[in-house]
């Protein structure tokens, strides 16, 4: 009876070990999720430039380059930085991203700078500190020299934001890379939330009940007066606003047009930057006779936003944005919202800081009406 036992033992013992075996063996460059694989301590990692880039399995540290120090912000990353780009350390709360982690990066090597479309980055420095992978937003080129000059894993991404859809790429890419595919999920989620809420609200608005807009003193290769405006303007398009400005060229963003132009256009409300309010009011003290033919003006309905664009194009902010000015243009339809909270909300979300609207607003770089001529 006893052998009878011990063989019946030894039996599931070896049961066990097969099936131990196996899925030990399934686990083994098994495929995690599309464009990555495991092996050997190490992942590969599909990028958006479609390169295979090896990695370490776990990464703990990294040195994010161009947009990414933006993305990897609203995916709780932070505190994974080991070297920054000198322009990340802000002192304007109009870059949220990179003012919310002053403290944390301020003492950080400066690994370059690629301010006003320059890339210019220090390879030794780079070195030095030793990330397990360097992330960025640059073409190939630039690419393969930072991997050659660094013998570091480079992962490339898309440097696009909020409404454009290689932005969810990105996004799940570096939420791969670090291990925060959730939270990557729940951004994506979040920013589709808020903008199905605002094209649902507004989309069926008759243009009759609509008044013209134009955003202008526009943030693009520094800022600019009344002259320099948004044209195609995503923030306009998502809650179908009647932009005087669409057709005005093809491109998307920031471009000058004529002054006349404006005059020609005569928009029931304006928009204005903060960076460029200044440069607005200062035009309006020394040519008064030309915004006296502007309606807007005349009627007071010039308004002031935090910029959109600050070392490429925030997030947070043109969707707080959005929901200020459909609230201005179509009262009723967001009359069961009250802005503050929402504005609220969206910042805690990507900042993790509820009352950034009063440190906007502290700064005079808040949401309000500009009165020219004080």
């Amino acid at each position: 009876m006893k052998k009878v036992i011990r063989s019946v033992f030894l039996l599931l013992i070896a049961i066990m070990m097969i099936f131990l075996t196996a899925c030990a063996s399934g686990t083994d460059n098994s495929q995690k999720s599309e464009g990555v694989t495991e092996k050997d301590g190490k992942r590969t990692i599909t990028d958006s430039l479609g390169r295979k880039v090896e990695i370490p399995a776990t990464v703990k540290t990294i040195v994010p380059l161009g947009n990414t120090p933006r993305m990897i912000t609203y995916l709780g990353l932070a505190d994974k930085v080991v070297g920054i780009g000198s322009c990340e350390i802000a002192e304007s709360p109009v870059m949220a991203y990179a003012y919310i982690n002053i403290d944390k990066w301020k003492d950080l090597p400066n690994v370059g700078t690629d301010a006003m479309g320059e890339t210019s980055y220090y390879p030794e420095t780079i070195i030095e500190a030793n990330p397990d992978v360097i992330l960025c937003t640059y073409g190939q080129d630039v690419v393969e020299d930072l991997e050659r000059q660094t013998g570091l894993p480079v992962v490339a991404v898309a440097p696009s934001t909020l409404f454009y859809e290689d932005f969810n790429q990105s996004l799940r890419i570096l939420g791969e890379v670090c291990h925060v595919s959730d939270r990557a999920e729940e951004i994506i989620s979040f920013i589709d939330q808020c903008l199905n809420d605002l094209q649902r609200r507004t989309t069926d608005i008759p243009d009759d009940k609509k008044p013209t807009v134009l955003a202008a003193a526009a943030t693009f290769a520094g800022s600019h007066g009344i002259e320099g405006i948004y044209a195609n303007y995503p923030v306009f398009k998502t809650i179908a606003a009647k932009d005087v400005a669409i057709g005005v060229t093809d491109k998307v963003g920031g471009v000058l047009v004529d002054k006349e132009k404006i005059i020609d256009w005569n928009p029931d409300m304006i928009f204005l930057d903060f960076s460029g309010v200044e440069l607005v009011k200062n035009d309006y003290a020394e040519n008064p006779d030309y915004y006296a033919q502007l309606k807007a003006v005349k009627n007071g309905n010039v308004y002031q936003w935090p910029n959109s664009t600050w070392h490429w194009s925030n997030v947070e902010i043109p969707l707080v944005s959005a929901y200020y000015l459909s609230f201005m243009l179509y009262p009723e339809a967001f009359s069961d919202i009250v802005f503050e909270e929402k504005a609220r909300e969206i910042f805690e979300f990507f900042l993790g800081e509820e009352n950034y609207l009063s440190t906007l607003e502290s700064v005079g770089a808040g949401y309000g009406k500009v009165v020219l001529g004080e």
